[in-house]
């Protein structure tokens, strides 16, 4: 595994720190008047969520870790665990549906799912940013209503709610954004 400088550390870099993988969430460079520059990284625990402020001086060695990403087409779950299906080799994995935490709901059978692994270890599930789903129950719609900035609130086929525009009614297919859990358009 390449050693990059403390420096060098960038957002989005995977780091093997403290005998754990780390992820990069902010870093800021600080030169301060006396002594010398540093980077302030906050690092994430890819395996537990844990957060942790460190600093890498410039000749400092960090060891950056490449992930294996995969995609793998959704199967089934099963007591907690999602079974994934790689499209080249058939072979089946099944992984904690905690690695999709509150997004889990958005997961569709036969949906392709990006996969992170470190060895044969997955880290890591990130779904579509935008899903198909249908509007459950709402509001009947009202004639004349403008969109003008007032939404109502929705539950949708799969039991998340999100407020949508007063123009869509119950039944009706809409694209939500899986990331920030709103509406985005009509089907």
């Amino acid at each position: 595994m390449p050693k990059i400088n403390g420096n060098e550390i960038r957002p989005g870099n995977i780091l093997e720190h403290d005998g754990g993988l780390w992820g990069a969430v902010k870093v800021s460079h600080v030169k301060p008047g006396k002594g010398g520059a540093f980077a302030q990284v906050e690092l994430k625990n890819l395996r537990d969520g844990r957060k942790l402020n460190e600093r890498f001086r410039s000749e400092d060695k960090v060891e950056r870790v490449r992930l294996d990403q995969k995609d793998q087409q959704f199967l089934y779950e099963t007591d907690g665990k999602l079974v994934f299906m790689d499209s080249e080799t058939f072979e089946q994995t099944e992984l904690d549906a905690d690695l999709l935490g509150d997004r889990r709901p958005f997961l569709q059978d036969g949906m392709t799912a990006t996969i992170e692994y470190y060895g044969e270890e997955a880290l890591s599930v990130s779904i579509p940013q935008k899903v198909t789903c249908t509007v459950a129950e709402t509001e009947p719609v009202v004639k004349g209503q403008t969109a003008a900035n007032s939404y109502k609130p929705a539950i949708l086929d799969n039991g998340v709610r999100i407020m949508i525009p007063p123009f869509v009614g119950e039944g009706e297919a809409i694209v939500v954004n899986t990331e920030a859990f709103e509406y985005s358009e009509r089907a």
